[in-house]
């Protein structure tokens, strides 16, 4: 049964409501790691820095689902708030039929762009070879990337959370088990990884486009649209913070390995590997929790209930305050275990790793209120507020500090950065939020 976003919510059923949404997030990113996991070791190194090379690129691609999804939920779960359902139905549908649009779309052009891109980026020889045999496979699922990540989104607003973990689980399950099997019994390589990963991507996206078109226990179907471009609008412009993101991930990595190939070699690019998946599983928790409380929050202010809005709020910002310091910790005690699992094989790359753990690991601890600020004016229909805190964190201050900071401190400078970064944007997330709470009425 569909979960009923009018109730006043306990922080315990506030906790329970996101943590699939949490576990969800969490998930991809574990089945993401098996893929590097499965290249790296039965596949070689070539192919791992192949597959890297050209998996940015339906990554960027498949960010519309992210814009449409966050943006489209927003709009959906304030119009059921305003006890409009009939009408939600239109714009969820809309949403899920301009998402495949989107996906058809953006595959024809990376598959067109794809050979000339990596180029122009410096593939060569074998590398090149590699970077394309994957990325036009994986280019060419695309569109069930872009179900995916709508879905992942609108499940949520469709007080179905539990239902979005357990299809990201089927689909990682997929992606893991065909990689295993084409990679390392049937030995097709790369191949292999590109139909493991679209094969997951299309459980992720089918499952849950059957479901809607089929009667269902929510009070949401899929229907025939009525195109409204009004609502497209508005749900682009409202999700753009959430595309902005994805993208800006790509530069921000390019941006700390120049950095780290000038101040430190081959062996910082690797030791910020290894931080950044650990990063991508827990910033994953962040957007997890955020992808799950912003339905409740559009809810509630669709529906004009202040009161709750404002308790949702208060208990967002106690959930990731307490996320961020067990992340601090955990990533403490574990930093040195890490470093020798996925490092241990040269003595000095561990204690490089090590130690740029234990500094980077700080920026948890205010990465999350960033994350939630952002989410927080996409629930209520701000996607301008929306998109200002995530570019300004992400292309001005983080990029930006990851070339100065190195100049006044060295090699630590980078590994501060991200800290320096997210609590400079703290200020200014701090500042919109407080600005706009009696407006909006969380406060």
């Amino acid at each position: 049964m569909a979960f009923d976003m009018s109730q006043h919510l306990s922080l315990h059923r506030l906790l329970r409501f996101t943590l699939p949404s949490i576990g969800m997030m969490i998930c991809m990113s574990a089945y993401v790691i098996a893929d590097g996991f499965f290249v790296s070791n039965f596949c070689g190194s070539t192919a791992l820095a192949a597959v890297n090379f050209a998996y940015p690129v339906p990554m960027i691609m498949g960010t519309t689902g992210f814009m449409l999804g966050t943006g489209g939920g927003a709009i959906v779960a304030r119009t059921r708030g305003e006890g409009k359902d009939d009408v939600a139905c239109e714009q969820f549908s809309l949403f899920v039929f301009a998402a495949l649009a989107f996906g058809f779309a953006s595959a024809l052009i990376a598959c067109v762009g794809l050979r000339p891109l990596m180029i122009a980026l410096g593939a060569t020889g074998p590398m090149l070879e590699l970077a394309c045999s994957y990325g036009l496979i994986v280019c060419t699922g695309i569109p069930a990337t872009v179900l995916q990540y709508v879905f992942q989104e609108l499940m949520v607003t469709a007080g179905k959370p539990r239902m979005g973990f357990l299809v990201t689980v089927a689909a990682g399950i997929t992606n893991v088990a065909l990689d295993y099997l084409f990679i390392v019994h049937l030995q097709v390589g790369v191949t292999g990884a590109a139909i493991g990963t679209i094969a997951g991507e299309a459980v992720g996206g089918l499952i849950p486009l059957v479901y809607f078109m089929l009667p269902n226990d929510t009070p949401l179907r899929i229907t025939r649209p009525r195109i409204r471009w009004r609502w497209l609008g508005e749900a682009m412009v409202n999700g753009s913070s959430e595309m902005v993101s994805n993208i800006a991930a790509s530069v921000v990595t390019m941006a700390y390995n120049v950095q780290l190939l000038q101040f430190l070699g081959n062996d910082g690019v690797a030791a910020y590997s290894v931080i950044s998946y650990v990063w991508m599983a827990f910033s994953g928790a962040f957007i997890g929790f955020v992808v799950g409380v912003n339905p409740l929050m559009g809810y509630q202010y669709g529906a004009k209930n202040h009161k709750e809005m404002s308790s949702i709020f208060r208990k967002s910002l106690l959930t990731v305050a307490s996320l961020g310091l067990i992340m601090l910790v955990v990533t403490r005690l574990a930093a040195q275990p890490l470093a020798h699992a996925f490092v241990g094989y040269d003595p000095h790359l561990e204690e490089l790793t090590a130690h740029a753990f234990e500094v980077y690991s700080l920026a948890f601890t205010v990465v999350g209120f960033n994350f939630y600020a952002s989410g927080l004016f996409t629930s209520l229909g701000n996607g301008f507020l929306s998109a200002l805190i995530a570019f300004a964190r992400l292309f001005v201050f983080e990029v930006g500090y990851v070339f100065l900071l190195p100049m006044l401190l060295g090699p630590d400078g980078i590994w501060l950065s991200a800290l320096v970064a997210h609590s400079t944007a703290l200020v200014l997330s701090a500042s919109l939020v407080g600005a706009n709470g009696k407006r909006y009425g969380y406060l």
